[in-house]
């Protein structure tokens, strides 16, 4: 009999000779010398002695030592040779096992048991031999694998050899398979026990998890499975339970793609044995970590966290029984392991409570179990980590797919999930979203949620419930109703409303969403509900409505946050609020639909995600199969939206044209709607529909040529006086007709239009609200079409003089303008005078636009023969006498005197507009003289603020045509943009500011601390316009930043929430420009900020936002420099204060606190006041956080220095007020002396010869320059010492006081013996 197997420590530990009686390799073949020929033959022969011998020939010292050879050279081997040998050693271990049953059965046959004691030996012997070679196999080949990947160096341009490949991955599957089924056999006779061999566990256990480092092997499926197996048989089956949990503790912590192998292998182990020992000892080893030591590793953090995950996932059951040990670490700083701890939970609460078997009581300690989960949920959803939130409500979102939420907390969460809409953290906001997006997917109330139908519905069933129950009042039915668990399973899942009920509400919410509900309508309707049982489940019923109803009406309370959401800097969350409303909007929530569309302005947004998302909504609420009702709906929204909305709508529609979404058969039908082919079609139906196919003519000119007769016919015909807004729309469609189009018109019924268009300026039969915005557009239309629009416009100012002043002179008008005439206004009409200077006005503004357009077509088509020219000179080498030319003339610079010549004559064209003060008079120049002194008249306009307001419109617009009446007329407007009473025509001047100040701008900016001056305007719309035009003008490049930003530094904290709004944009927009202007702009705006009356909160909130849009730390260092040094410029201990908090904005570098250090001298002199202390020791915690061991060091050098300097300065602060009180307490004193002396004079007769008191004469000049000398006595004895010294010279209070009280009462002693000596 062969001596024993025993696993040694490596491959070459079997060529040791043992100490004790053991099987070893005596002699070994050296394979690598071998030739191929000899190598073949040699395994050949292996291969040949293993199969057809028995089973355990492999404990023979000759085949073992050839098997030690064959194993030990395996690399050198030929892919045939490895095959052979591999599938030798594999198949003899799958025959070995069987035969295990069989010895089994054997030794109860038989009486002798030697033999089979012999036999059991060397079947053990044999197993494991088999094992230890196959194993030794896999290692070296995955360590020759991994070695080969990491060193291959593809060779490009040469020939590949054709060798045999070796193909391992099937080999090493079935090789681990055949390990892990001779570990699920009964081994325990072949080791005489349950318990194997330490060594034989040891070496299968430890290659085991070796392979589970590799991601290769895991990815191969039966090697993993196999080795899932192994771990399970070794830690379940053969209880080497402390051993694998440290192997696998070391496994989670260094390898995240093994976790869920790993959970795999323990979750098979518990399902094919029924013991969770290996699970248990895991999850108690966590729960027994010390929380700090995940703070330290962050990635073992994490990976323990996914464990636990998965682990709850695959063995619920097991884990809620164990989940105890692991709650203390929700108090840990992790935050991986809480967002693991809150995963867990969600798979327990799914997962490990839905079993229906049992007594009450293990039920009840179920249902307690999973309530206090839910409770450490709900409680999670306020943790101070972004990312636990975050993760809470991802974790309620999956509760709620699975209906394991009852409706009992349905509302609590969504309350929470509500909360959390308007936290700090992007990600907790994005999580919350969809929160409410899944919680609308899976309600448990029904599809369409309208509080009114709620309300509706939950009335008939009080009403119900008071039938059958008729003694009990309405008071104690809600009080008796049961909780809205009551309506839940005893699992916690949903139980949905009664069938009946919600066919029923789904039919109320039709009806709602047609036509408007009234009180009358509910009442018939409760007449008759659906009957749905006894007294309980009434009562059930209406606690579920109850909850319904109050989710429907936390659903619509978030209205107004999502659109706030609208407007957030986060793609995210305008992208997921846009599918939120769009939710809110299937289930019918209130007001849904009015926040949906306040999308639309987002439309603008330059994220190209942002609007997707708008798209995409748009597309899916408003574009449907059904054209008609498509159409139906674009007009709706055209008719119900503003005028910001209609650009955004615009912009929309004609994408989806040019992109094909809005289809022909849509476009056919929006026609239909504005001719009236569809009955019950209305007016402003008509217009809504016309304004739609405007939008789409944007991109797709010639969809409104097919219609122009019935845009005529319509839009100017009966209909625009039922609507007049449809004259307008009419008009703009006029002008976005193509050429093509245009030459149509003008050659049918071009006269016919204009004579339209005339009247429709001229005439009266529009409302004062419509004329003027159809007016705008008829004047336009006109410029747009007619070949020449001057004639025509010449017309119309024309007759509109005539109906403003009829038979009056203008000469006459002016001078009862300019007198201040009284009666001027009773002849002439204030309205007709409106409308008279909006047309002329408008008539000029679109003749300067005319004129630009006509020298851009000039300059166009100059371009286009010069550059048919050079193509001509390209295609033709040989000049002709033309080009010759040409070339001279572009040589000469006579080109250039073109252009020259063109410039002239536009800037003659655009002074000719108003030409007041030139020969040659014209109306609109005439007018604008007029206007200039109607203007002036303020008495006149203060009595007609509607006149005054058309006046300054048009007098802004003459401003912008001509440079000198623009100059002329600046006092005048900003006279009016600061003292007007009306803030309309404050608001319209300063916008109008806004453009003199892009056309005239060197005229503009004498004025621009004016303009910054409309900032701190009474009225909001003032100042929103303001922030608005100054915005544009600074960041269009078009006004320079000024020392008066400050003004809009102060907007940022207007009580006006848009106004703050737009001013922040302003800020942000600005930061992203050059370097950031703000790093240059701050420490004035700091200056200027500070001698403003400003509330603190303010002030630091304006400095928290402008010094939060800085964010290059070079820029932050040098603010260290330029901040600390204003320290020296200021003696105000308030701006010391506001310096201070801004030094503490900062994001400190290592530079920036050296800077601070370095910089003390310039601050130390503020350190006695504490506010600034207090600014400074929050500087050096901030350092203390991201500080190096060094830096560190000089922070608490610099920390000890700061503290000891303002003690010290508070000291010396103390002993000058001391010092000022005893020289007050002094100088009262001399004062009592000089009183008394001159009462002594006045005194008119005395005894020469009596001796004078010591107090009876004193000269008051003399005692003053006394006093300065004890003042300027105890200034020197203050000065001499310093602050140290001081500090040791004042032993006691008491003493001290005691000391400067005898030297006080010595001072004034001997000035009073001086006093006598010279009397």
């Amino acid at each position: 009999m062969a001596p024993p197997f025993v696993f040694p420590q490596n491959l070459r530990g079997l060529e040791e000779e043992p100490e004790n009686n053991r099987l070893f390799v005596q002699n070994t073949a050296d394979v690598a010398s071998l030739r191929a020929s000899e190598l073949e033959e040699f395994v050949k022969g292996v291969s040949f002695d293993l199969s057809d011998r028995e089973l355990f020939c492999v404990e023979d010292q000759d085949v073992f030592d050839r098997v030690y050879s064959l194993v030990h050279g395996f690399c050198n081997l030929s892919p045939a040779c490895k095959c052979n040998i591999v599938e030798s050693l594999r198949s003899n271990l799958s025959v070995l096992l069987p035969n295990v049953d069989s010895i089994s059965r054997a030794s109860q046959d038989q009486d002798d048991d030697a033999p089979i004691l012999d036999r059991i030996t060397s079947y053990r012997n044999a197993l494991k031999i088999y094992t230890f070679f196959l194993f030794t196999i896999v290692m070296a080949e995955e360590s020759n694998s991994s070695s080969i990947d990491s060193t291959k160096v593809t060779a490009r341009g040469r020939k590949k050899q054709t060798l045999q490949s070796w193909n391992w991955e099937p080999q090493r599957g079935r090789i681990l398979n055949v390990i892990a089924n001779s570990l699920e056999i009964n081994l325990s006779l072949l080791f005489g026990s349950s318990n194997l061999d330490e060594n034989y566990l040891a070496f299968i256990a430890k290659n085991s998890f070796s392979l589970f480092e590799n991601a290769a092997v895991l990815r191969d499926t039966e090697a993993k499975v196999a080795l899932c197996r192994i771990i399970g048989a070794c830690a379940t089956k053969y209880h080497y339970t402390v051993q694998s949990c440290a192997s696998i503790m070391h496994l989670i912590h260094k390898y995240d793609f093994a976790v869920a192998h790993i959970a795999d292998a323990i979750s098979r182990a518990e399902s094919k044995y029924s013991d969770g020992t290996l699970a248990v000892s895991l999850v108690r080893e966590i729960g027994r970590t010390d929380p700090k030591a995940f703070v330290k590793d962050t990635v073992g953090a994490e990976n323990v966290g996914r464990f636990l995950v998965e682990l709850a996932d695959r063995l619920p059951k097991l884990m809620s029984t164990n989940v105890g040990v692991l709650i203390p670490h929700f108090g840990g700083e992790s935050y991986k392991i809480r967002n693991a701890l809150v995963g867990v939970l969600g798979k327990l609460v799914a997962k490990a409570f839905n079993d229906t078997e049992g007594d009450v009581s293990s039920k009840s300690l179920r249902l307690r179990t999973k309530q206090a989960m839910l409770e450490i949920l709900l409680e999670r959803c306020r943790d101070v980590s972004a990312y636990t939130r975050s993760r809470v409500l991802q974790v309620w979102a999956e509760l709620c797919e699975e209906h394991s939420v009852s409706i009992g907390l349905w509302n609590e969460v969504a309350s929470i999930s509500a909360g959390r809409l308007e936290d700090k953290s992007a990600i907790v906001r994005k999580h919350a979203l969809n929160l409410l997006i899944t919680m609308l997917q899976h309600n448990p109330f029904g599809p369409q949620l309208r509080i009114a139908s709620f309300e509706a519905t939950l009335k008939q069933y009080k009403r119900k419930l008071n039938e059958l129950e008729p003694n009990i009042s309405t008071d104690e039915t809600s009080k008796d109703v049961p909780s809205d668990g009551d309506s839940c399973s005893g699992d916690g899942e949903v139980d949905d409303l009664h069938p009946s009920v919600t066919n029923k509400m789904h039919q109320d919410s039709l009806t709602d969403s047609c036509q408007e509900e009234n009180g009358d309508e509910i009442k018939e309707n409760g007449e008759s509900v659906p009957d749905i049982g006894n007294l309980e489940q009434t009562r059930a019923l209406i606690a579920s409505l109850e909850a319904g109803l109050s989710f429907s009406k936390c659903m619509s309370a978030t209205m107004p946050i999502l659109v706030q959401l609208m407007a957030s800097s986060s793609a995210s969350d305008v992208e997921n609020t846009i599918l939120l409303l769009m939710r809110c909007k299937q289930f019918q929530i209130d007001g849904a639909e009015t926040s949906l569309r306040k999308m639309l302005p987002l439309a603008f947004s330059q994220d190209k995600s942002i609007y997707e998302a708008v798209e995409n909504a748009f597309i899916s609420i408003y574009i449907s199969k059904n054209p008609v009702e498509t159409a139906k709906q674009l007009v709706n929204l055209a008719t119900d939206s503003n005028i910001g909305d209609l650009a955004a709508l615009e912009y929309v529609v004609s994408a989806l044209v040019s992109k094909g979404d809005i289809s022909s058969s849509t476009i056919s039908s929006l026609w239909d709607f504005f001719c009236f082919n569809i009955n019950g079609t209305t007016a402003q139906q008509s217009r809504g529909a016309l304004s739609i196919l405007c939008m789409a003519a944007k991109s797709s000119s010639g969809i409104l040529g097919s219609h122009i007769q019935d845009i005529i016919d319509i839009g100017f015909g009966r209909w625009a006086k039922v609507e007049p807004l449809l004259a307008r729309t009419a008009c703009t469609a006029i002008q976005r007709l193509s050429q093509e189009d245009r030459k149509k018109l003008l050659l049918s019924t071009g006269s016919r239009v204009f004579g339209i268009l005339e009247n429709l300026i001229t005439g009266n039969w529009l409302p004062e609200n419509i004329w003027y915005a159809a007016a705008d557009k008829a004047i336009g239309a006109i410029y747009m079409i007619h070949p020449t629009p001057e004639t025509l416009a010449s017309s119309i100012a024309k007759k509109s003089l005539n109906m403003v002043f009829g038979d009056f002179g203008q000469d006459e008008t002016q001078n009862d303008a300019d007198n201040n005439n009284v009666d001027f206004l009773t002849t002439v009409q204030a309205a007709k005078l409106s409308r008279f200077l909006f047309v002329v006005s408008h008539i000029a503004m679109n003749q300067l636009v005319y004129i630009e357009s006509c020298i851009q077509k000039i300059r166009k088509q100059k371009a286009r023969k010069e550059k048919a020219a050079g193509d001509n000179q390209n295609a033709d080498d040989n000049l002709g006498p033309a080009q010759e030319n040409n070339s001279i003339n572009a040589e000469l610079g006579l080109a250039a005197s073109e252009d020259a010549l063109l410039d002239t004559l536009a800037e003659r064209t655009e002074r000719e507009i108003v030409s007041a003060g030139s020969r040659e008079k014209n109306l609109i120049g005439d007018c604008a003289t007029f206007l200039s002194k109607l203007c002036r008249n303020f008495s006149l306009l203060q009595k007609h603020p509607e006149l005054q307001a058309s006046a300054m419109l048009a007098l802004c617009r003459f401003m912008i045509i001509d440079a000198n009446f623009c100059e002329s007329n600046l006092q005048l407007l900003f006279t009016v943009v600061e003292n007007a009473p009306s803030e309309v025509v404050r608001s319209n001047c300063t916008v109008s500011l806004g453009d003199l100040a892009v056309r005239f701008p060197n005229l503009l900016e004498p004025w621009t601390e004016n303009m910054y001056g409309r900032l701190r305007d009474a009225s909001v719309s003032v100042r929103k316009n303001a922030v608005l035009v100054l915005s544009h003008l600074i960041l269009n490049d078009m006004m320079k930043v000024k020392g008066y930003i400050n003004e809009m530094a102060i907007c940022i904290e207007d009580d006006d929430e848009r106004i703050s709004s737009l001013a922040k944009l302003f800020f942000h927009e600005l930061s992203k420009k050059g370097s950031n202007p703000i790093y240059n702009l701050l420490p004035d705006i700091l200056g200027q900020l500070s001698n403003r009356d400003l509330k603190r909160e303010s002030f630091r909130n304006i400095m928290q936002f402008l010094i939060g849009s800085i964010k290059k730390d070079k820029q932050m260092e040098a603010l260290v420099e330029k901040l600390c040094n204003r320290f020296c410029g200021v003696t105000d201990t308030k701006q010391w204060e506001y310096i201070s908090y801004c030094l503490s904005l900062l994001t400190f570098t290592e530079k920036g606190i050296k800077k601070l250090i370095e910089s003390f001298k310039t601050y130390g002199h503020a350190l006695a006041e504490d506010s600034v202390m207090e600014n400074f020791r929050s500087i050096i915690n901030k350092g203390k956080k991201f500080a190096k061991p060094e830096l560190k060091a000089c922070i608490d050098e610099f920390e000890e220095k700061l503290n000891k300097f303002h003690a010290e300065k508070k000291e010396q602060e103390e002993t000058e007020r001391n010092a000022q009180m005893h020289r007050e307490k002094a100088g009262n004193k001399m004062e009592g002396v000089a009183i008394s002396g001159k009462v002594k004079e006045e005194i008119p007769e005395y005894d020469e010869g009596e001796d004078v008191s010591e107090s009876e004469v004193a000269d008051p000049s003399e005692e003053e320059s006394e006093e300065e000398a004890v003042s300027d006595s105890e200034q020197q004895v203050t000065s001499s010492h310093p602050p140290s010294e001081k500090l040791k010279t004042r032993g006691g209070g008491a003493k001290a006081k005691g000391q400067e009280k005898q030297s006080e009462v010595k001072t004034v002693r001997s000035s009073r013996r001086n006093l006598r000596h010279r009397s």
